[in-house]
């Protein structure tokens, strides 16, 4: 991903949406592989550029607000999102960040028509034409109140049980995913303690589950997540 021998891979744009967020694992993967993370925040006025020419790739993570609010830098993001897929730039956007590409190309996030949630952790089906290109985890960690439908274009990747939408591709280097593999035991600490409280639905599961589900299924997110980063940033065919 270097321009020449020797020199360092370009950045990562990372995009985050409370002041208080991480990039988690994912960022750890990506220093490891020599990428500097360049964070913004455009809920606070950080920019987007209007170009990625300068960046190896751009992930897009959650947030608790919802991709159908009003606020001007919620659509303002929406709309950014069209550069890296102009581009054909790798673009990853995780649970918020899927819900915004979706948004982007047509398709509706919605909440579940039973009012049901996924908070823990919950079973993962690849597609077949998935599972050829890579290992997927039998079970991934959760925390949305909304789905999104499969909008034009876009290739279903996997499936779940109360969201059917879990994964999908859109091209051959955006990607867009509900379930959380970047998240840290500390990241798992922090939101059981601040905001697990705060969602009361069907779906929910308890603390103790979290941390149990975490000991089961973990490695193999962590497996997923590095094959899955590598194959995100090789070159282009």
């Amino acid at each position: 991903m270097s321009d020449g021998a020797g020199e360092s891979p370009a950045p990562i744009l990372v995009v985050l949406h409370q002041d208080t967020s991480t990039p988690g694992r994912i960022g750890q993967m990506l220093t490891r592989r020599g990428h500097r993370l360049d964070i913004r925040r455009p809920r606070y006025g950080d920019p987007l550029p209007a170009t990625l020419a300068r960046h190896a790739g751009a992930i897009v993570f959650g947030g608790p607000m919802s991709a159908n609010d009003d606020d001007d830098w919620i659509r303002r993001e929406i709309d950014w999102i069209g550069v890296p897929l102009a581009e054909n730039k790798p673009f990853l956007g995780i649970c918020l960040g899927a819900q915004m590409m979706v948004r982007h190309l047509g398709g509706k996030v919605r909440p579940h028509p039973r009012g049901e949630v996924e908070v823990g952790w919950y079973p993962l089906h690849p597609t077949s034409a998935a599972r050829d290109v890579l290992p997927w985890p039998q079970h991934v960690y959760q925390w949305h109140r909304e789905g999104f439908d499969l909008p034009g274009g876009a290739r279903l990747l996997a499936r779940g049980e109360r969201f059917p939408n879990q994964a999908i591709a859109v091209g051959e280097r955006a990607f867009g995913i509900q379930f959380h593999p970047e998240l840290t035991l500390a990241m798992m600490h922090r939101w059981t303690v601040r905001a697990l409280h705060r969602m009361e639905a069907p779906g929910v599961q308890s603390r103790s589950h979290h941390f149990d589900g975490r000991e089961l299924h973990d490695h193999q997110t962590r497996l997923w997540t590095e094959r899955f980063l590598d194959l995100w940033l090789a070159p282009a065919r």
